[in-house]
């Protein structure tokens, strides 16, 4: 059973939410007033220029970021309240992440990657869980092979099994396409996609692909650390 099974409501609310980094004078307002729900099992596009905003707010959303102000809602829970400790443990339940580059640990094999997280999280089959998602994304013959072994695309298709070994309620990716080619982009993409559908997860994807964020069910555009309203639209249909 996943985590928004017994609950109602959005998957994840924003309310009010400011973030600024940077210290002194050289402090930036990087978020400003953002408030946004997304649904059970929808799937968000998150567009927008280069320094718009889209990474940092993905990062709150996935409570690897705290916010100045406002508050974080995620698979029923207040971010907000939860201490270091809690929130890692949330995450490791609730929300599986891709980045753009990977984060492998170098010294682990594929099928480590993937089980670790899950044996930290207290799962007591993760090294079997671990070999059927990596096999799941094409990987059962890259099992005991490291990351320097792979190509980048094995690579990212290792981040993704991580992600998804937990079966998270949330799924949320940062430009998963951004350190591959096109067609391998494109295989990973769809393996994201059918983990997004065949399991019923929320997904919410940085991407800088307009064709990538139309595949999703809406499209919220940021700009200058705002929900852009009029440009935040339904995706077209197929």
């Amino acid at each position: 059973m996943d985590a928004l099974s017994s609950q109602s409501g959005p998957a994840i609310a924003l309310s009010g939410i400011n973030l600024s980094l940077g210290q002194g004078a050289a402090r930036v307002h990087i978020l400003k007033d953002i408030d946004l729900c997304i649904a059970s099992g929808e799937a968000i596009g998150l567009v927008g220029p280069s320094g718009s905003g889209k990474s940092t707010l993905l990062m709150v959303m996935a409570g690897l970021e705290r916010s100045d102000s406002g508050t974080v809602t995620v698979a029923g829970t207040d971010l907000t309240r939860l201490d270091e400790d809690a929130l890692a443990r949330f995450r490791g339940r609730n929300v599986g992440i891709v980045f753009q580059s990977f984060h492998l640990i170098p010294t682990m094999t594929a099928l480590e990657n993937v089980a670790v997280p899950l044996e930290l999280a207290g799962v007591e089959d993760a090294y079997e869980r671990a070999e059927a998602e990596l096999r799941n994304v094409g990987l059962g013959e890259r099992l005991a092979h490291y990351p320097a072994q792979l190509s980048g695309g094995e690579q990212q298709r290792v981040a993704l099994a991580r992600a998804l070994a937990p079966n998270p309620s949330i799924l949320v990716a940062d430009e998963p396409t951004g350190n591959l080619d096109e067609a391998t982009g494109r295989q990973i993409i769809d393996l994201l996609f059918k983990g997004h559908i065949e399991r019923g997860a929320t997904l919410v994807l940085v991407t800088h692909d307009p064709a990538l964020a139309a595949r999703c069910d809406r499209v919220v555009r940021l700009r200058s650390g705002r929900i852009d309203q009029g440009a935040t639209q339904a995706a077209p249909a197929p």
